[in-house]
């Protein structure tokens, strides 16, 4: 088990503090999504748990181990885990293969070509094994870049926005792919992003930070329906803000398919401006005294036309 306890952390030459009252536990195998903004403190977690920073507020455990920073470890980090981060560490003049390859014990040729061909499959690369990695986009980089730590089977995997230079139509093949591969090799592993697609089809627990503080975390279900603030709720869509007393005693933070329109005459008297089709439905965009709000609906709507709008009820 995985055990974080950040009291508080902040880099030597700042006064800000970055992260604060950061607690979590991560069984063996499971997968954790850390959902925030930019400049949120996801990174900075990951290099806490890494070993790439020092920790001098709290505490990291892996099982009875206790993981230390750079002050502690003549080269930072752990053998038994994995970081990815945006800052590709790969040979670029050299194969495909050959970068996943380097850490490989070398001892029985014909398993590390097995253990390359296997992680190559995963990731969708196996055809470009022997192409120069400087010949490769930047999105087959990255895919590269997830191979090699997949290579030497890390108990520990961490991943900075592993997805964020692969094209969408290959996206979601890989993610299935990768967190597949990681359940059958009981890999633990913790993703930073900030796409919510990814954070609530692809974990176990879902964890969302704030200003280097945990808004939420648990399972991802019961993290999408405890949402209420605009923060929490901006990742999963457009957010309308009802004020006090038009639709519930208290401010209503909503997302489009929480309105529909009403048959009957309501406090939400809305002049549509907008109609984004969406595939399934179309999102609508709308007017209420100087107020922007939004919907979804099964059909377009023509600008102009006024609605009336009410809670959509849940399923």
């Amino acid at each position: 088990m995985l055990n974080v306890t950040i009291t508080s952390f902040q880099y030597p030459t700042s006064n800000k503090e970055i992260l604060s009252n950061v607690n979590f536990k991560l069984e063996q195998g499971k997968q954790l999504a850390i959902l925030g903004e930019s400049g949120c403190g996801k990174s900075t977690l990951l290099h806490l748990i890494f070993g790439l920073l020092n920790l001098d507020n709290g505490e990291i455990y892996y099982g009875k181990q206790q993981l230390f920073g750079p002050s502690h470890n003549l080269i930072p980090g752990h053998d038994f885990m994995k970081l990815v981060s945006q800052d590709l560490d790969l040979m670029p003049f050299t194969s495909v293969a050959e970068n996943v390859g380097e850490h490989l014990s070398r001892i029985d040729t014909s398993e590390d070509t097995k253990k390359i061909d296997e992680v190559l499959s995963v990731v969708g690369l196996l055809p470009f094994k022997n192409r120069k990695v400087n010949t490769l986009s930047g999105g087959q980089k990255q895919r590269v870049a997830l191979a090699k730590a997949l290579a030497n089977e890390p108990k520990v995997l961490l991943l900075d926005e592993p997805f964020s230079s692969i094209d969408a139509f290959l996206k979601n093949k890989l993610r299935r792919e990768l967190y597949r591969y990681l359940q059958q090799h009981q890999i633990t592993c913790i993703t930073a992003t900030h796409d919510a697609d990814e954070a609530l089809a692809f974990s176990d627990r879902l964890l969302v930070l704030k200003e280097g503080q945990i808004l939420q975390i648990g399972p991802p279900e019961n993290v999408y329906a405890a949402a209420t603030s605009v923060y929490e709720k901006g990742f999963y869509g457009e957010v309308s803000i009802i004020p006090a007393g038009i639709l519930a005693e208290n401010e209503l933070n909503l997302l489009p398919q929480e309105l529909k329109i009403s048959e009957e005459q309501t406090p939400l008297e809305v002049t549509v401006t907008a109609s984004y089709f969406k595939g399934r439905s179309y999102l609508i965009v709308c007017k209420w005294n100087a107020i922007t709000l939004f919907f979804e609906h099964s059909e377009k709507i023509q600008n102009g036309s006024q609605v009336y709008l009410s809670l959509a009820k849940a399923n």
